[in-house]
């Protein structure tokens, strides 16, 4: 069995959302992790807040963002076991930020620790 990342990708320029409605999102998003869970396919996640990140260019320029030169940013990821692509993919259909218009759920297989895919 293979481990995929699901990162979750939100686009940018959206209404920031309301107290109730982060609640509400939250609650769906612990409950798909929970199914997710509950097949023992979970193996860990975390969501990275758009505060206080930056981004260092090859150049050595550090800058705040990721703003301005990309129209979307990560908002966290989960890792998952999956016996295939196709499992994996059928657990990021089933996200719940797929909600948000324009939102995407990138699937990238994990390399195994000796280097082979």
């Amino acid at each position: 069995m293979d481990e995929y990342a699901l990162i979750m990708r939100h686009m940018d320029g959206q209404e920031v959302a309301s107290p109730e409605q982060m609640e509400a999102w939250m609650k769906q998003t612990m409950d798909w992790i929970g199914g997710i869970a509950a097949l023992n396919k979970f193996v860990s996640g975390t969501g990275l807040p758009f505060k206080n990140a930056h981004v260092v260019h090859s150049t050595g320029l550090v800058t705040n963002g990721p703003f301005g030169d990309i129209k979307e940013t990560i908002g966290g990821l989960i890792v998952v076991k999956a016996e295939s692509v196709e499992e994996a993919i059928t657990f990021a259909k089933g996200s719940p930020v797929l909600q948000g218009e324009g939102n995407t759920i990138e699937v990238r297989k994990i390399a195994k620790s000796d280097g082979t895919h």
